[in-house]
């Protein structure tokens, strides 16, 4: 069975049927249409699972899916965006729809919107601590803030009213934000900051106008600690903002790959037109150094295309009539024709960065971790503050009141977990673009976190390990002919024929430049080779049996060929004027990187498997080359999948990598499937991740850049929480007994701002990540 049929699949059926269990995401039926949303005051992880299941509740809607680092929701369904738009408010929060076209507007209408909104908070920020900052200087320099005269009481409630001014302009959105969820019987970050400095604001506005209703000693006022939390907390989102609008830098840099304009050919007349105004079977021109702006199939023209963008590989690769071109590469040389054969949003381009934005929404399964124990916390926490007020009341020293009420405000203060909600988000939406740029596509949150406990990976032979094309191996000469004019002479004699082996001889003629002769009187001999006439000399082409036939002598190069076999390539012998010239082997070869990431794999104790439908022989031989223990020959291509649950059985976290129709079952049955970038639409489709470039680097790169994204949200979780949850006790008063030391609601504005900073600077770091490739 040769491997060309099995394996290579065939590319042009790429109408295929979905085959995984867990893409049903591609396949809407009737008017279903996705609608993006951008959302304004969501400020914390308990927002999402809100908004969400407000949304779902539409009839109509199929599934709703937020992304709260970037602040969108994408919306599947076929009701209308008013009524959208309804619900999100209804929750409590702010919605509009995006009105753009294309991508690119899409995007600067975000910034624009990112922008104003980053401006705003700023504003609010600098209005609550220049009114916080001098009050906290006054407190540290003077000391006590106490009412005791008149005077005082004037002077406080002035500052009381700037204060509640504050609270108006900087700090309205937490206090709205309570109040709905309030209504919608809920609570979240926005009712501990409103809690918190409301209490302050209250007992402060209390002491000034009633100060004989509290005991002498409580008599003092924290409007600065209003102020400055409300501040410091605009600052955390304004901060967290900025550094958010950097982490889409990934889908940025895709979408500038698309081209703004295509020049068409209608009715006889070159036109430029806007890119969405290409339709489908429209003629293309592209000319040297221009974008390639739609997907298409070379009509005419040679040249060279950069895809670097697409695959990673920095090679160009030359194109010529039937050859197809993808969007977003850059054509170097040549000036071509080409017929438009996918325009739009089915481009290979937009399917990226729909995948890559689709992945970056998905939430992995330690993501719906953060918001589980979010939904839980905030309820807990105000209990905690609570129970550390009654305790101060009943058994605290002097002034008790204003004890209770400082703990109260500080545990709530200090408890948000705003950080929590950016945790996973932001891993995710730095590793998936990162992945990107390497020219790895994760399809979902779940399919990144899983790459990381792969313990197995299932390769496919032809087109994954090897190149999937026969190329010319070996020259043996023999007689008085050098490799140069044997291979003219041979791929003069191939170059009407249109047999793979055949194809693989002139090529690797063309590779080298040389320039091919007439051929005349050629003739098939079935089974055996062929025959013709190139510049007088009679050439015979074939296997062993038609040199015997026509009695040629091959003395020790039989065991040459018996050699080359042996390393699973096909001799063949060449003869001229009944002399034999030389042996010329073609074999699939293993591409160039393929042993050295291999190794990588192995060297991350990942156990590779090699499956190949070809015969044993050759894939003893691969094996052997490749560096690969475990192979198995002369699968059928419904076995492949049934070797994948195998593994699985033996309990295996299993990666498999196929590039062919025949693979999309195995690819969807495993824990993470890959595809080659290369290959197959079917095979891409079925997969969980796709490698653009063919190189099996990409795996390791995969799995590298997997650990690194679910090693840094494990750090985010970690930093989030261990603020929150170290610093409640400390709020609660733990250390007053022992030290006398009771926290300030401003430390714990301040530690809570620093909180979000943290999480979002550490998941930046992740764009400095690098795959190590040993």
């Amino acid at each position: 069975m040769s491997s060309t049929n099995t394996e290579s699949g065939n590319p042009s059926c790429h109408e295929g049927t979905e085959t995984g269990q867990h893409h049903h995401h591609h396949v809407h039926g009737g008017s279903a249409v996705s609608q993006e949303l951008m959302i304004e005051g969501a400020g914390c992880a308990s927002c999402v699972g809100k908004i969400e299941s407000a949304l779902k509740a539409i009839p109509g809607v199929e599934n709703a899916e937020m992304n709260f680092a970037q602040r969108t929701v994408s919306v599947l369904g076929s009701a209308p965006a008013e009524q959208l738009i309804k619900a999100v408010e209804g929750a409590g929060y702010n919605a509009k729809i995006s009105l753009a076209d294309n991508e690119d507007d899409a995007l600067a209408e975000k910034e624009k919107a990112d922008w104003a909104y980053y401006k705003r908070l700023m504003r609010e920020m600098t209005i609550a601590l220049s009114l916080g900052v001098p009050l906290m200087i006054y407190s540290i320099v003077v000391g006590e803030m106490t009412v005791t005269s008149t005077g005082e009481r004037i002077a406080w409630l002035a500052v009381g009213l700037l204060t509640l001014g504050v609270m108006v302009f900087s700090g309205k959105h937490f206090y709205v934000g309570a109040w709905q969820s309030f209504k919608n019987h809920s609570a979240n970050m926005d009712t501990l900051i409103a809690l918190g400095t409301g209490t302050a604001w209250v007992y402060s506005m209390v002491v000034v106008f009633v100060p004989h209703l509290v005991p002498e000693m409580a008599r003092h006022v924290y409007f600065e600690a209003t102020a400055m939390i409300i501040g410091l907390i605009d600052l955390g989102l304004a901060l967290e903002l900025k550094a958010r609008g950097r982490t889409s830098e990934a889908i940025k840099r895709l979408i500038g790959l698309q081209a703004k304009t295509a020049r068409v050919i209608r009715d006889d007349k070159e036109l430029d037109i806007a890119i969405e105004q290409v339709l489908l079977n429209d003629v293309v021109r592209v000319r040297p150094g221009e974008k390639i702006p739609v997907d298409g199939e070379v009509v005419e023209g040679h040249t060279a295309i950069d895809e670097s963008m697409l695959t990673g590989e920095p090679m160009p690769v030359e194109k010529a009539t039937g050859n197809t071109v993808a969007a977003g590469t850059i054509n170097k040389s040549g000036s071509i024709l080409f017929k438009a054969t996918r325009v739009g949003k089915d481009t290979a381009l937009a399917q990226i960065i729909n995948m890559v934005k689709r992945a970056q929404n998905s939430k992995p399964p330690i993501g719906r971790l953060a918001d589980v124990i979010s939904a839980y916390f905030v309820p807990v926490v105000m209990i905690i503050a609570v129970v550390s007020a009654l305790t101060w009341l009943n058994f605290g020293p002097e002034p008790a009141v204003a004890f209770a009420i400082v703990s109260a405000t500080t545990v709530l203060i200090i408890a948000c977990p705003c950080a929590l909600g950016l945790a996973t988000p932001m891993s995710v939406m730095v590793g998936v673009g990162k992945a990107a740029e390497a020219g790895v596509l994760i399809r979902n949150g779940e399919a990144l976190q899983t790459a990381s406990k792969i313990t197995a990976m299932i390769l496919d032979k032809t087109g994954t390990i090897t190149l999937g094309a026969p190329k010319v191996t070996d020259v043996l000469v023999a007689g008085e002919y050098d490799e140069q004019a044997v291979l003219r002479l041979a791929a003069t004699l191939e170059s009407g024929s249109e047999h793979p082996l055949a194809m693989a001889i002139v090529e690797s003629a063309q590779e080298r430049g040389i320039e091919t002769g007439k051929v005349s009187n050629f003739n098939a001999i079935a089974g055996h080779g062929v025959q013709a006439e190139v510049d007088g000399k009679t050439l015979l082409f074939g296997n062993e049996k038609l040199m015997r036939e026509r009695t040629i002598e091959l003395g020790d190069f039989v065991e040459m060929a018996q050699a080359l076999a042996a390393e699973a390539k096909t001799p063949m012998y060449f003869a001229v004027d009944n002399k034999l010239a030389a042996i010329i082997a073609v074999a699939d070869p293993i591409k160039e990187d393929s042993i050295a990431a291999i190794k990588r794999l192995q060297h991350n104790g990942i156990r590779v498997v090699m499956l190949t439908g070809d015969n044993r022989a050759t894939a003893k031989a691969v094996a052997k080359k490749a560096g690969i223990k475990e192979f198995f020959a002369e699968v059928l291509p419904e076995e492949k999948s049934k070797k994948v649950q195998e593994l699985q059985m033996e309990g295996e976290v299993v990666g498999m990598t196929g590039d062919g129709i025949n693979d999309a079952p195995a690819l969807a049955i495993a824990n993470v499937g890959f595809a080659i970038g290369t290959g197959t639409d079917v095979a891409i489709e079925s997969a969980d991740i796709t490698l653009m470039r063919g190189s099996l680097h990409g795996l390791a790169d995969a799995i590298a850049v997997s650990k690194a994204t679910l090693r840094n949200i494990k750090q985010n979780l970690f930093g989030a929480f261990i603020y929150n949850v170290a610093g409640v006790p400390f709020a609660a008063g733990v250390l007053y007994p022992f030290f006398g030391l009771l926290l300030s609601p401003v430390i714990a504005g301040a530690a809570m701002a620093f909180s979000s900073l943290t999480v979002v600077t550490n998941a930046n770091r992740l764009r400095f990540f690098k795959a190590q490739e040993h």
